[in-house]
């Protein structure tokens, strides 16, 4: 229907119409000139087009269901696990969804993109058509495990993951975990999309969970297989591609905050690599169970936030307040890790007024609470 010439034109249109109140008025207009029907695909359409626009630079263009878009990885990540599969001349994209991961595949592969829905296949295919890719690309609409992956150099399966029901508990996924790694048995090269939780007893042994962060946010795990694994765990930080990984080396001690501190990014937490960032910085870390580190002096890195600590004390709500009514601080964001309360009430209470912006850290050293403000190394506050 989308596909069609007044569903190309409606949706040109309202591409055309500027702001939500354009909008609104043309959807009426619009109303007038086609069938309703048409018309609310086509406004919907659009609604996931601009959202979208966070994940591609073509997605206005694109064509999208709800479903397939919340599911779909953004432009940056999917050219990541693409550039990993190397020279791999021909792929199996599995649960191929709306085609996000397709277009990062499709270029300079042969790709078979396979999907038990029939919208999702014919999206997908579509999408590869608007970046240029669906010359190499062939369809199928059918349920993966029925799939023959004969002539196939590696295999990506992005397996729907489930809130959680009755039948299905959260965190399972459709095809199962156990038969995506299977798959290293049929096609070594094998690379599965995981959710960031995914609890590490889960990950087969010999397989690479590569935690990926796109900036500060922490978008998705990826597991290879042992023919593609290079690293036990991997902290990747996008868009710069930098790497982190798991390397022996001596214990990193805990200790009194220092100078900095290193906010380390949530792919490094979540990787269990916090201590080899330590070691590559030289820092220390406030306590062994908590991921902030404490440096001497200033250190840019991909891999975390350094702030510069302006006040640090055993945590106690009043003396903070006071403290930062005297730095004039009057927007904070709270890091709270290791230590119980509600950080918004805590922010209430705290009753900021002032010009300055802070980072004010709840933690724990030396298993006592403890608090930090912090700024931005440029920032004038204290």
């Amino acid at each position: 229907m989308l596909l069609s010439p007044p569903g190309q034109e409606i949706l040109a249109r309202l591409a055309a119409s500027g702001d939500a109140a354009g909008e609104l008025a043309l959807a009426v207009s619009l109303r007038r000139e086609y069938p309703a029907s048409l018309v609310a695909a086509a406004t919907a359409q659009h609604e996931l087009r601009v959202a979208a626009r966070a994940k591609f630079g073509r997605a206005m263009e694109m064509l999208f269901t709800r479903g397939g878009y919340e599911q779909s990885s953004a432009e940056p990540v999917a050219r990541h696990r693409a550039g990993r599969l190397g020279d791999i001349g021909r792929v199996a994209d599995l649960c191929c969804g709306i085609g996000g991961d397709l277009i990062a595949l499709g270029a300079g592969r042969e790709v078979l993109a396979v999907d038990r829905d029939a919208v999702h296949a014919r999206l997908a295919v579509h999408n590869a058509g608007v970046y240029g890719v669906a010359g190499g690309v062939r369809a199928c609409v059918a349920d993966v495990r029925d799939i023959r992956l004969a002539g196939i150099g590696a295999v990506f399966i992005d397996p729907a993951r489930r809130a959680g029901s009755r039948r299905f508990p959260a965190g399972t996924s459709e095809p199962p975990l156990d038969w995506c790694f299977a798959l290293a048995g049929r096609v070594p090269a094998v690379c599965v999309k995981a959710a960031p939780g995914l609890p590490a007893e889960l990950i087969p042994a010999g397989w690479e969970a590569e935690f990926i962060a796109d900036g500060r946010d922490l978008k998705e795990a990826v597991l290879w297989s042992p023919a593609l694994a290079t690293a036990p765990r991997r902290a990747t930080i996008l868009p710069g591609g930098d790497t982190l990984v798991a390397a022996p080396g001596e214990p990193v001690p805990a200790g009194a905050p220092g100078e900095y501190l290193l906010d380390p990014s949530p792919a490094v937490t979540r990787a269990g690599l916090v201590a080899d960032l330590a070691r590559a910085v030289g820092g220390w870390q406030l306590d062994q169970r908590i991921a902030f580190l404490a440096m001497k002096q200033e250190v840019a890195t991909p891999f975390g936030r350094t702030l510069r600590v302006v006040d640090s004390a055993p945590w106690n709500e009043k003396r903070f307040a006071r403290r930062l009514r005297e730095l004039g601080v009057g927007a904070a964001d709270l890091r709270r890790r290791g230590l119980a309360g509600d950080v918004d009430q805590i922010r209430r209470r705290l009753k900021l007024s002032g010009p300055h912006r802070a980072t004010v850290v709840l933690t724990r050293v030396d298993d006592k609470p403890w608090g930090l403000v912090c700024a931005d190394p440029g920032s004038p506050l204290g």
